[in-house]
């Protein structure tokens, strides 16, 4: 990688650099807890996406998280400490996943995620399909795991996981929650390239300064026509994915959902 970054977010939950040949680091920084997403982190990493938005010397973005995994996902611990107020809790947890997922999106510059361990629920495969270009280490693992926790996908995934990987494949992944291996990812589409473990970052990086290097606005014109083809706009889901997450979480079975994930065991659902 490109020598001598500049901190432009040099401590926190979220940690971002500018490499002087214009490429952006973004990363999530709670390795302790597999970089899992409480309200705090989701904040934190707007902001951050944020910056990136404001600075017209980035180019191109790499987005990576610390440690063994990408990102767990919501932090069910926090979730379960919330008791009753889980729904209040995940209605803006979840409205904050849909602004970071949007900020990615519209971001001019082009995102590319590093992907190693695991990348699950929301905050993992969420952010993966919010992405541009995606590349994962041969021991990546992929998992939706929303409805497994009682509830619905976010980050806009409902939209974006069909469009990448098929409409079935998509249910597949969402209602049977398997957990896809890296070249079972690179199979269906849901990442452009599969490396070493120890590769990944400097594989993103590499990718990275190739749109770098590129036309600036055409890289951003390109981007969004690709996004905005789509069909339905990635934030129209937002508010529909919040309610649905926000109500869901409020049922017993997303109670026990969290107690059987913290307790290490088979979850018994009642549909209530």
């Amino acid at each position: 990688m490109t020598s001598e970054p500049k901190a432009l977010i040099g401590d926190g939950l979220v940690l971002l650099d500018l490499h002087p040949d214009g490429v952006g680091h973004l990363r999530l920084n709670r390795p302790e807890a597999s970089n899992a997403m409480s309200n705090e982190f989701l904040k934190a990493l707007f902001d951050a996406v944020m910056v990136c938005h404001g600075d017209a010397s980035m180019r191109a973005v790499v987005l990576s998280g610390e440690g063994r995994h990408f990102c767990a996902g919501g932090d069910v611990k926090d979730f379960a400490s919330k008791g009753e107020g889980l729904p209040d809790y995940l209605r803006e947890a979840t409205t904050w996943l849909g602004m970071v997922a949007g900020a990615l999106v519209r971001l001019q510059q082009p995102v590319v995620v590093a992907v190693q361990g695991y990348a699950a629920g929301g905050g993992g495969l969420g952010l993966v399909c919010a992405g541009d270009l995606v590349v994962a280490g041969r021991k990546a693992k992929f998992m939706s795991g929303a409805t497994r926790a009682g509830m619905a996908p976010d980050a806009g995934s409902t939209v974006a996981l069909q469009r990448i990987v098929g409409f079935r494949r998509a249910m597949e992944i969402v209602l049977l929650n398997p957990t896809l291996t890296a070249d079972d990812a690179l199979a269906i589409g849901l990442v452009n390239r599969v490396v070493d473990d120890e590769a990944v970052l400097e594989s993103a990086f590499e990718m990275a300064r190739t749109l770098a290097a590129g036309a600036p606005l055409a890289m951003a014109g390109a981007k969004r026509l690709l996004w905005d083809g789509v069909g339905r706009s990635i934030e129209e889901a937002f508010p529909d994915e919040s309610r649905t997450v926000s109500a869901l979480s409020g049922t017993a079975d997303a109670r026990e959902a969290l107690a059987a994930v913290i307790e290490k065991r088979t979850p018994t659902f009642e549909g209530r």
